[in-house]
């Protein structure tokens, strides 16, 4: 328990310099490249075609993580945007994929099913986790994070959705114009429909939703309704006493409030689809999905992700009317005050390579971790 408990804080807690799996970028082409926390790996093969992967942090401790896993017959894209710590976002990381590919070698195939069972082993895993440490440092029932999924098998896509990162797919429609399609939902009470939900599955609670200062949060807290984590608006076994004035509910937890089941959507992809667009809310916060597949679609794929993440930024300093350049020297921390984490994954679709036989990419690409690894062993 202890052991465990060290090694995911030090994780956290690690000089970014130790974090070298994404290189900053000197080619000025895309922009941020005198970012300090800016990070990007501009162009790289997976099973279906390239991708771009970039991250900023805002967070004195970085609360996103990232990976990208391909092997010769599938792609996997998950952007982890953890809150009320790292702990959650970096377990998912090490574990989700590892279920998933377990799962698929036993059936020798991808399915919702296998993608669901693969989320609730990685969620049942971390609350087992929180079990252990809780004792020890019992806000870590507060630690969360949203899951954001992608597997392409064999010409199909499966994204699966926790919380309110997003996935947008880049189409052209009959003129040849580039069309935005959100690909998932935003498990959000900003949402009319998630308000819905929730108050029709606690008729009894009045204060299921809470508006504060204009937002609308679940219990007063949180503004996410599913999650991986949040263990003390799960289960009653972890609530946190008034020492925790942030996270205290007032009245004993009846039955989970957040869920953990992911909202699954299943595409099979066709010519016209041309990328898919994986990102936190931190750029969805400052780019409409319009906005971003254009920006996708005009420029060149090298630096993509990286692009995206400086015209969100650039639009944030427009919002606070501080100039980008001054928003580069704000330290992590304080440049939470102007946008929050973002991080980007762009999945180009190319058509000729899922055709082609022969190509079969093999690479590991988790963000901030350490450096690219080998073969994923995606080639089921």
């Amino acid at each position: 328990m202890c052991s465990w408990l060290g090694r995911s804080l030090s994780s956290c807690l690690r000089p970014f310099s130790r974090y070298a799996r994404m290189n900053r970028d000197d080619d000025g082409s895309a922009g941020g490249e005198d970012d300090a926390l800016l990070w990007t790996r501009d162009l790289e093969k997976h099973s279906h075609g390239e991708f771009s992967i970039a991250m900023v942090q805002a967070n004195e401790v970085l609360e996103d993580q990232s990976q990208v896993e391909t092997g010769r017959h599938a792609t996997f894209v998950g952007v982890y945007d953890g809150h009320g710590g790292c702990e959650a976002a970096k377990y998912i990381c090490d574990h989700l994929f590892n279920h998933l590919l377990k799962l698929a070698k036993e059936t020798g195939a991808i399915s919702e099913e296998i993608i669901r069972n693969a989320l609730s082993e990685t969620e049942n895993g971390f609350l087992t986790l929180v079990r252990r440490a809780y004792q020890i440092r019992p806000e870590i029932a507060a630690v969360g994070s949203c899951c954001l999924v992608g597997v392409i098998w064999k010409g199909t896509l499966y994204t699966a959705n926790l919380g309110d990162s997003r996935a947008v797919i880049g189409y052209l429609d009959r003129s040849k114009k580039i069309v935005a399609e959100q690909l998932t939902g935003d498990h959000n009470a900003c949402m009319e429909e998630v308000r819905k939900e929730l108050k029709m599955s606690h008729p009894e609670d009045s204060q299921i939703l809470v508006l504060k200062q204009g937002v609308w949060r679940i219990k007063g807290i949180i503004q996410v309704s599913r999650s991986i984590g949040d263990a003390y608006l799960k289960r009653p076994e972890f609530a946190l006493d008034p020492s925790f004035p942030r996270f205290h509910l007032p009245e004993p937890l009846r039955r989970p409030v957040l869920r953990a089941d992911p909202a699954i959507y299943v595409r099979h992809l066709q010519p016209k689809d041309k990328f898919i667009i994986f990102a936190s809310d931190g750029l969805w916060e400052h780019l409409a999905n319009q906005e971003a597949v254009e920006i996708v679609h005009n420029n060149p794929r090298l630096g993509i992700a990286r692009r995206l993440i400086v015209s969100a930024l650039a639009k944030a300093a427009k919002t606070r009317k501080i100039p980008y350049k001054e928003i580069k020297k704000l330290d992590q921390g304080t440049r939470r005050r102007v946008h929050d984490d973002i991080t980007v994954v762009v999945i180009f679709i190319d058509h000729e390579v899922m055709e082609n036989k022969d190509f079969s990419p093999e690479l590991s690409v988790r963000g901030f971790k350490d450096t690219v690894g080998s073969s994923s062993g995606f080639d089921f």
